[in-house]
């Protein structure tokens, strides 16, 4: 295997263990940052442990086996667990074996389809805790792909918050209004925020979430770069502002709630609230499993426009 290339591979199941399940998926999510990252083999040697998926098979750059947003059915395993619809930071494939404890059952609420999104949600929420926004903030976030825009939804949650997203795609003004917050063009991004997120993955997004900071207000990196470097405009106003950039990311609980949070209390909350329908709008384009070595390399394109592509099993 190669940069940009992907292939459908058959795998030979192990045998189950007496506890563990076997599911079908029903379906699986695309996570375009990361994965259009592992795509075109931009992680880092010194990230290859830490970037590793939970049931990767292969090492980076390639070939692996990746993805981690899979949602399916189990048809074996304990009683308990039978027929129960089950979230899992499994790749993409139409079967898997995995042991109870690294499933999250999938509430009646929230649809199959709509419950790949659980990742990109823990992200979101653990951005919040690290960010430790709160009621009447005043709320800007760069960068409208899902992961931006669940935090802005997650903000908009917040009573009295005026949240604003930021995008260079005016299309993306319409799913903001109809999750509940504004929008901004980049040149018409609203100054003075008392808090900042990023998630473009750009050096222009960067500067301007820096830009749109105020006086002593927070900016909260999202974006993961993988290889090379990065410019931000540390000049100007930076420092007469006192502004601060801190990182977020998934892979450890926030400081703030990790004495009392585990990582599945974490993942159980952030499934619970993918239970809005509003939410299906994330998620712009449906695959066949069958013809995702053909049409996964347009999703993971720097050109593609849409939100959260999904394998349909």
């Amino acid at each position: 295997m190669a940069p940009s290339e992907c292939a459908l591979n058959g795998v030979n199941l192990p045998v189950p263990g007496p506890q563990d399940c076997v599911i079908r998926t029903l379906w699986s999510g695309i996570s375009r940052g990361t994965e259009r990252l592992v795509f075109e083999g931009r992680v880092p040697p010194s990230e290859h442990e830490r970037m590793r998926a939970p049931f990767q098979e292969g090492d980076f750059p390639f070939p692996v086996k990746y993805g981690y947003c899979a949602v399916g059915e189990v048809e074996a395993g304990p009683a308990e667990m039978l027929g129960e619809t089950v979230f899992c930071l499994h790749p993409h494939q139409d079967r898997f074996i995995a042991a109870p404890d690294r499933l999250l059952i999938v509430p009646k609420n929230v649809p199959a389809r709509r419950a790949v999104l659980a990742a990109n949600m823990e992200t979101a929420l653990n951005a919040h805790w690290d960010a430790a926004s709160g009621p009447g903030d005043r709320i800007t976030v760069v960068g409208g792909g899902v992961l931006g825009l669940l935090v802005a939804w997650i903000a908009a949650r917040l009573p009295g918050a005026e949240v604003t997203l930021v995008d260079i795609d005016p299309r993306r003004a319409g799913i903001a209004a109809a999750l509940g917050f504004g929008f901004a063009l980049p040149n018409e991004a609203p100054g003075d925020a008392d808090l900042v997120f990023h998630a473009s993955a750009s050096a222009p997004g960067l500067a301007t979430a820096i830009a749109a900071a105020g006086f002593e207000a927070r900016i909260v990196e999202l974006s993961w770069y993988g290889e090379g470097a990065v410019p931000a405009p540390l000049g100007g106003a930076f420092h007469s502002k006192r502004l601060q950039l801190i990182s977020s990311q998934v892979g450890q609980v926030a400081p703030s709630r990790r004495p009392r949070w585990s990582y599945g209390r974490r993942a159980a909350a952030a499934m619970a609230l993918l239970a809005d329908d509003r939410l299906d709008a994330l998620i712009s384009e449906e695959i066949p499993f069958t013809e995702a070595a053909s049409r996964l390399p347009d999703i993971l394109s720097k050109d593609w426009t849409g939100l959260t592509g999904v394998l349909r099993y």
